[in-house]
């Protein structure tokens, strides 16, 4: 398809200006922090190879499915993910709500302060300012980290500097629209990301003891497939790297043109992330093998936990390097501020589409208003309690709120909307037939395996607390984020829209 057609107005809404655009978009959104540190740390965790049987399993019953499904409704409704909802069943507007309010008054208040990390990391590089002990650097120097979650501390100031750059920068890409901003951006963004990981990756397989990383990387562990928690993980990444039910691929995808190949752009986005995922692993596991061998570690002891993988065991591995440490340092860092503020941009515009699209106010004005109270909120995390109130807010939203909102669309475009009706709708764009197993997989195959992850997590929780908190601070923190998001959305989904909505033809 050219791009003189793909930019042909067909209709008032804003539209990308070509299909690699959006694909860019699409992708600078789906790849994020996560791709790099929280992929590899789940495969480390996981048994190494074997994540990757429940993560493409995931990938292909869960990911590609729901993809298709919310670039389908959004390229059918012309609308947010609430817009798109409303127009199915106006009772159901409230679960679009809940999407784009969790993914930008919850995961885009912590991910903007985790940026913020890794942007003074960027400067902390140019002399290895964590010196021999990374750990006591990080958790102690620079987080101050509290005794727990209800020991909130004092505001971090320093974190405050570069908070304030990351939503500038946030606020300044999606202040332009889709075109100039979001859509120029990934222009620059994704080939320069993967231009530095694909560096990174040449590096740390080079470096001696790097085969011993790759070994744990790619041997399975085939006995960990039967916990059911390495199921649970992988599912909860694949909604979580391919921004699904965030309302991201909805607004994205309600920018699209009228004939576009919506399914074969929904493997491209799918399939193309998780492969970053895994060749961005590459890096990760060669560097850990190069630590293991420079400390007489084996490999797998030399990493504690999630976070410290990207602030503790990498810059202790930046310090060991022989040559160069300091360069490796800032194109490892500079590669997760580029990663991070892709997927940041897409947090910020699919909420402020959706109010665009409710109550037609001014895009500067709500971008500017969205920014501004998103950066007082992040505050929060900022603060000496940080880290435990990120912990705990992520693994909610992760592992409750997005796959009760995936599961929730599958029910309402399934069922209500009928599977039948959107798969004649995207054959009818893209040209092309969906196979009927799609509808299969939409209202029986991925509500019920998400339905059980979503039991399993929750008996899981109850008999133990997650990560031994205290009961008040999960409830409190993690449980009430979750409620009165919901909530607000309810009393949004209430008020009158501006304009009338007709489903679109």
């Amino acid at each position: 398809m050219s791009d003189a057609k793909l930019s042909t107005p067909h209709h008032p809404r804003p539209q990308w200006r070509s299909r690699m655009g959006f694909i860019l978009a699409a992708l600078g959104s789906a790849v994020g922090l996560g791709n790099i540190w929280r992929f590899s740390y789940l495969c480390y965790k996981n048994g190494g190879g074997a994540f990757l049987i429940p993560y493409l399993i995931a990938l292909f019953v869960v990911g590609i499915p729901l993809m298709i499904l919310e670039l389908g409704i959004g390229h059918r409704m012309r609308g947010s993910s609430p817009m798109s909802l409303a127009k199915v069943d106006p009772r159901w507007e409230w679960c679009g709500w809940w999407a784009v309010i969790c993914a930008m008054y919850g995961i885009m208040l912590y991910y903007s302060v985790v940026i913020s990390w890794c942007m003074q990391y960027v400067f902390f590089s140019f002399d290895l300012s964590w010196g021999k002990d990374s750990n006591d650097f990080f958790f102690n120097q620079f987080l101050q980290i509290s005794s727990g979650p209800l020991d909130f501390g004092n505001i971090r100031t320093p974190i405050i500097f570069s908070l304030v750059a990351v939503w500038f920068f946030s606020w300044i890409i999606v202040f332009f629209g889709v075109q100039k901003g979001v859509e120029r951006a990934n222009k620059i963004f994704m080939p320069l990301l993967f231009v530095l990981i694909t560096v990174l990756v040449i590096w740390s397989v080079n470096l001696e003891g790097a085969g011993r990383g790759l070994a744990v990387y790619l041997k399975p562990d085939f006995s960990l497939l039967t916990d059911p928690q390495i199921w649970i993980d992988a599912f909860s990444q694949i909604f979580f790297t391919l921004s699904l039910a965030f309302g991201i691929m909805i607004a994205y995808a309600s920018y699209l043109p009228r004939k576009v190949d919506i399914v074969k752009d929904a493997l491209i986005i799918s399939v193309g992330n998780c492969a970053f995922s895994f060749f961005a692993g590459f890096a990760v596991f060669g560097t850990l093998g190069y630590m293991a061998t420079q400390t007489g570690q084996p490999v797998g002891d030399v990493v504690k936990e999630s976070i410290g993988l990207a602030f503790v065991t990498y810059p202790q591995a930046i310090s060991l390097m022989p040559a160069f440490a300091q360069v490796f340092g800032v194109v490892f860092f500079v590669s997760l501020v580029i990663a991070g503020l892709s997927s940041a941009v897409s947090l910020v515009e699919a909420f402020s589409s959706a109010v665009i699209d409710k109550f037609h106010y001014a895009r500067g004005t709500v971008v500017s208003i969205v920014c501004i109270t998103g950066f007082f909120g992040s505050i929060v995390f900022t603060a000496n309690s940080g880290l435990f109130w990120i912990d705990i807010v992520d693994h909610f939203i992760t592992h409750y709120g997005l796959v009760l909102i995936g599961l929730m669309e599958c029910i309402v475009i399934g069922w209500i909307f009928k599977a039948s009706k959107l798969r004649k709708h995207i054959d009818t764009a893209s040209g092309k037939v969906l196979s009927g197993s799609w509808d299969v997989c939409i209202r029986f195959v991925t509500p019920l395996v998400l339905g059980m992850l979503l039991i399993n997590d929750l008996n899981g929780e109850l008999a133990k607390p997650y990560e031994g908190y205290p009961w008040m601070a999960l409830l409190m923190i993690g449980r009430d984020w979750l409620m009165v998001a919901l909530i607000v959305s309810l009393f949004i989904a209430m008020r009158p829209w501006k304009r009338a909505l007709e489903e679109s033809d």
